[in-house]
C-alpha cells in the first residue's frame, strides 16, 4: 500500500494520515513528491523526483539526519535520474518500530520499499548510518543493485576501527559509538536536550560551522525528539555488533562484485573509504571531496552530485 502527497495545497488531514510521525511535518522540495510505502511490515517515507523512466538512484542518510540531508544533491541528480531519498526505519518520517535495527533487517525493509515503489533495479548512495544499511543491503540483494556509493562511514565490521582512539585530536570523531551503546544513560541525558546534541554533531563535524543554519538544526532535533526517534537512533548503535556479525557471515560466502564507489572528504572521519572497502569488494574506486568534513552532501552538494553522476554513467 502506498500514499503520496504531490500538491502542497492538499489537505493537512490527508498528509497527517499518511505520515507515521505526525509531529514532524515534512518539508516540501520543488519537483519532489512525498510517498509512504509498506517496506515488508514497516511504513517508510520516500521523497521522489526526476524522470520516471530514468535510471533509479536511492539515497540514504545517517545520524542525526533525515532524507533532508540530500536536499541540495537531489535536484542536481534529478536532471538525469529518478531519485528516491528514503528515511530509514526510525528516521525522519518513517515508522519507528520497537526492534529490528541491525542493518540486515533494516536493509530488507528498505529494499522491499524500493521494490514496492516499482523500482526493479537501482543505484544506491548512502552516508553514515545509511551506508551501514547500504552495505548490508548490497550483501543481501546485490543482483538488484547496479552500483553502490558509500560516503564517510564507519561501517560495523568493515570500515569502523576496531578500537576507539583516545587521542583527543581524533577521539571526538568516534566517542559517541561507545556512549550510544550504554543502556538508558543516553536517553536520560539527552531527552529534552536533543537540539544541543544535534547542534554539536552538525557544527563540530562539518568543516565550516556555518554549514548548518538554525532551521536545519531545529528540523533534525525535532525528528530525534519526536516519539521513538531517540530510541531508534540509538538502536542502530546498540545493534552494531549484530550488524558486524551478519556482515562477516555474508562475506564468508562471497565478496561484493558490483561497482563500489568510496567517497571520502578532506576532513572526514574515514580518510580513505575506497581503501577501507577494497578488502570486501572486487570493483572499488574512490574520490576525495575537498573542503568538506563529515557531512559531505550538505557541505559540497555539487561535488557529490558530480561524483555520483560520473560513477553511474561510467558504470552503466
Amino acid at each position: 500500500m502506498e500514499d503520496s502527497v504531490t500538491d502542497p495545497a492538499r489537505t493537512a488531514r490527508h498528509l497527517s494520515a499518511s505520515d507515521p510521525v505526525r509531529e514532524l511535518p515534512p518539508h516540501d522540495l520543488a519537483g519532489f513528491t512525498h510517498r509512504w510505502v509498506d517496506g515488508d511490515g514497516v511504513r517508510l517515507h520516500a521523497a521522489e523526483g526526476g524522470p520516471a523512466t530514468g535510471p533509479a538512484v536511492v539515497l540514504l542518510a545517517g545520524f542525526p539526519q533525515t532524507w533532508w540531508a540530500w536536499r541540495e544533491v537531489m535536484p542536481l541528480l534529478a536532471r538525469r535520474f529518478r531519485v528516491l531519498a528514503i528515511d530509514l526505519p526510525g528516521q525522519g518520517h518513517s515508522e519507528r518500530p520497537a526492534r529490528g535495527y541491525d542493518t540486515h533487517t533494516v536493509a530488507a525493509h528498505v529494499h522491499a520499499a524500493v521494490q514496492a515503489l516499482g523500482v526493479p533495479s537501482y543505484w544506491l548512495a548512502a552516508h553514515d548510518i545509511g551506508a551501514w544499511v547500504a552495505f548490508s543491503l548490497a550483501l543481501g540483494h546485490e543482483s538488484r543493485l547496479r552500483g553502490l556509493a558509500l560516503l564517510d562511514a564507519g561501517i560495523p565490521g568493515i570500515t569502523l576501527p576496531e578500537a576507539i582512539p583516545t587521542d583527543p585530536d581524533q577521539a571526538w570523531k568516534t566517542w559517541h559509538f561507545a556512549f550510544h551503546l550504554v543502556p538508558e544513560l543516553p536517553e536520560t541525558l539527552l531527552t529534552g536536550r536533543e537540539r544541543e546534541y544535534v547542534g554539536w554533531f552538525l557544527r563540530k563535524k562539518a568543516l565550516s560551522p556555518d554549514t548548518f543554519g538554525e532551521a536545519e538544526i531545529d528540523h533534525y532535533a525535532a525528528a530525534l525528539a519526536a516519539p521513538g526517534g531517540l530510541r531508534a537512533s540509538l538502536a542502530y548503535y546498540r545493534e552494531a555488533a549484530e550488524s558486524a556479525r551478519r556482515n562477516h557471515e555474508a562475506l564468508e560466502r562471497r565478496h561484493l562484485t558490483l561497482p563500489v564507489l568510496g567517497i571520502s572528504s578532506s576532513h572526514g572521519s574515514i580518510p580513505d573509504m575506497a581503501a577501507s572497502l577494497s578488502p570486501w569488494a572486487d570493483d572499488t574506486t574512490g574520490v576525495v571531496v575537498p573542503e568538506a568534513g563529515h557531512f559531505i552532501p550538505d557541505e559540497q552538494p555539487e561535488a557529490v552530485a558530480a561524483a555520483l553522476t560520473d560513477f553511474i554513467l561510467g558504470s552503466a
